[in-house]
């Protein structure tokens, strides 16, 4: 699979999440993460939240986890959501989090630990210890955050001195606001309001790789937008496209997303090895530019 740069590691494009792995059991698991790393795709998302740390411990147990099966892939955690209660980057959370996310995924470090949902009461002097502690002691060896803008990650470098290597957001055809905001930029229109602070132009002068998470989905987890009804001219206009490059729909909207210059990984959602298999197939496409704006304009975006 193609590979894109995320901080000094070269990583697939296409990352593999784990957020609904808990709705398999051991032996679907096991068949569908041996399936992704046939396909290459050996990146995998996780969060201490997901399915209440269930999703990190059945991973464990369904990929085998020894010494030789974790110099294979890439791990990713996120941590900082206490459900229901709280967004918490104190250092005592991060490293209690750290350690359980590590215990349940049966290995001593973390490729990537993210920042998930941005804490209002963030002491960044606290999380740079946190990082530190962290890195100094190899259980986790590049940071990254979530859902931040521009500023919350200038906060954050002004302390931290590790890089931020990605930053994972919602992204789709149909939820391309960081993107509509920089085309409509000086208009008086609804597309024109700049509600993250230009991130996806900051995140590239600053190498942090953006990782787009529900890349299928429309509004707040209302669904996909793919063979979805409300979404007519959108999918006549991926079907046209697919059947030109010889490949699904799926293919064609995950394609979109990569073909924009900021070199994005894109987190699938998918637990079906056909699916994946659809969005790894994405990478071997390169849209035309005519062809990119043909989608975006069919979602109902629209150029001034």
């Amino acid at each position: 699979m193609r590979t894109v740069r995320l901080g000094e590691m070269q990583v697939p494009t296409i990352a593999v999440g784990c957020m609904r792995i808990n709705k398999l059991d051991k032996s679907e698991a096991e068949r569908f993460l041996q399936e992704s790393l046939d396909l290459g795709a050996n990146f995998f998302d996780h969060a201490d939240i997901y399915g209440g740390g269930e999703c990190e411990k059945l991973f464990a147990d369904a990929i085998h986890m020894n010494a030789a099966v974790r110099e294979k892939i890439v791990l990713q955690s996120k941590c900082g959501i206490r459900p229901g209660i709280a967004f918490d980057f104190s250092k005592e959370h991060i490293l209690k989090a750290v350690d359980g996310s590590l215990k349940r995924l049966k290995t001593d470090y973390l490729d990537v630990l993210l920042l998930h949902r941005p804490d209002a009461l963030m002491e960044p002097e606290e999380v740079a210890e946190a990082f530190d502690i962290l890195q100094n002691t190899g259980k986790v060896r590049n940071f990254g955050v979530s859902n931040q803008n521009p500023m919350q990650i200038q906060l954050l470098k002004k302390f931290v001195k590790q890089p931020i290597v990605a930053n994972q957001l919602q992204l789709s055809i149909t939820n391309a606001n960081m993107i509509s905001q920089g085309i409509h930029v000086n208009m008086l229109d609804e597309q024109a309001v700049n509600r993250d602070g230009s991130v996806l132009d900051f995140c590239r002068i600053n190498d942090i790789t953006v990782q787009p998470w529900s890349p299928f989905q429309y509004g707040f987890f209302e669904g996909v937008f793919l063979d979805n009804e409300k979404f007519p001219q959108l999918n006549e206009k991926i079907d046209e496209i697919s059947e030109k490059y010889e490949t699904s729909s799926t293919a064609i909207a995950m394609a979109w997303l990569l073909r924009h210059p900021a070199h994005m990984q894109p987190v699938t959602g998918t637990m079906n090895a056909e699916r994946l298999q659809e969005c790894v197939r994405a990478a071997d496409i390169m849209l035309t530019r005519e062809e990119w704006y043909q989608i975006y304009l069919s979602a109902g975006n629209i150029l001034p």
